[in-house]
This record gives structure tokens, sequence and C-alpha cells, in this order.
């Protein structure tokens, strides 16, 4: 799968499905990868399931475009549209890397949330990865808020993944135990899985949440 981090803006379409038929914002917006010729061949080919029934979506044009901020510099997004040829429920397939109504990219995210879980402090964690103070602070107080529901979502999944799961030990902290649930449910869908391994652990929670790792209102 390709990286997003680029030095200067590039548009990308999606593909190399994760976790297809994933729903967020009530089901107008799919999760998907990020290589644009898999995505392309699997919309026309009706490789992607619609959500909302058991049709497959075909192509229906782009969603407007959107700059995202990666790892190692901007990038252009122009999400792909599709429709469901049996429903006629349209959907928007947003990029594994990227999050719903985030300017960040899940990797970015997902490291200011490591940091923070191991006891780093949100200026260090913006100084560390360039980002405004207050927008680190807003990333964490929204997963603090959601701690122990996802705590308890990704330690389901972990259990019902892993070949032979363990939960993660009790940390001193919510925010903490969040933070090693949603890690070791990517161990334990790895074990079944290998695939997953190549992909890095926030993009795979970003798949894994349908892009609504911060949603106010998940899981």
């Amino acid at each position: 799968m390709p990286m997003e981090g680029i030095r200067r803006p590039s548009r990308l379409s999606l593909g190399g499905c994760i976790r297809e038929g994933r729903v967020a914002l009530g089901g107008a917006v799919l999760t998907v990868g990020a290589n644009p010729v898999e995505v392309e061949a699997r919309l026309v080919a009706g490789g992607l399931g619609c959500p909302a029934c058991d049709g497959s979506l075909g192509p229906w044009g782009w969603a407007r475009e959107r700059l995202l901020r990666g790892v190692r510099g901007p990038l252009m997004v122009r999400p792909r549209r599709a429709r469901c040829l049996a429903c006629g429920m349209s959907h928007v397939l947003l990029p594994v890397f990227a999050l719903v109504r985030r300017a960040d990219v899940a990797d970015v995210i997902g490291a200011a949330l490591t940091a923070k879980a191991n006891g780093a402090g949100a200026r260090s964690i913006a100084a560390r990865l360039g980002r405004p103070v207050e927008t680190v602070r807003g990333w964490l107080r929204r997963f603090a808020d959601r701690a122990r529901a996802l705590r308890s979502w990704f330690t389901v999944l972990l259990v019902q993944a892993g070949v032979d799961p363990v939960p993660p030990a009790q940390t001193p902290t919510a925010f903490a135990d969040a933070v090693a649930a949603v890690l070791g449910a990517v161990v334990a869908a790895a074990s079944r899985w290998p695939d997953i391994g190549a992909v890095s652990p926030w993009r795979w929670a970003s798949a894994a949440s349908a892009g609504r790792l911060l949603a106010p209102s998940w899981p």
C-alpha cells in the first residue's frame, strides 16, 4: 500500500480496500485504502459492497478535494463517489489514512495518542509533530472523552479477531488503556490475517472505525 508521506500535494483517488462496507456518517462515507488503481478496478468490477443493502457499488463521480496534512507533507485528496446499483444510495470513499472531519492523517493523530499514553504532554507532542498545540489538545481531549468506550470496543474486536487473544493489561489511565486496546487489536487481527501487519496500526484503527476514531458519538 502506498504511503501518504510526500513533500508536495499529490492528487490521490482511493483503492486497495480495507474493511469494505464499514459505514461512517450514517452510510454516507466508506473507509477504503489508498491505491487508486485497485479501488477503481474494484469499483468498476462491482467488488465493493453497499453497506445499506446487498448490492454492489459503482462509480458515481468525485467528492470535493481535501487538503490533508501528512507525515512528511501535505496531500491533496479527491475522494471517489460511488452509488449502489441496487438501492441507489450514494457513498463517499474516504481513504484509510484519513479520519472523518480531521485535517491530519491517522498516523499523525495516532502518534500523538501514543505519546500521550506514554506520558507526554500536549505541548511536547505538538512540538514533536509540528502541529498547533490547540489542535493536538483537541485530539487528546476527544479521545479521552471516549476512552472507556474505545477500550471496550477494541478489546471486543481483539478477542473476536485474535487466534489466541490476550487482552492488554490495565494501565494507570483510561487513556492509556484505550491506546493499548487499539494496538492490541491490531496485533490480534494480524495473527489471523498476516497482511494486516503491512498496514500501520493507526491506519488499521481508522479502517476498523470507518474513519470515526475521533467522532464524538463513536463507538
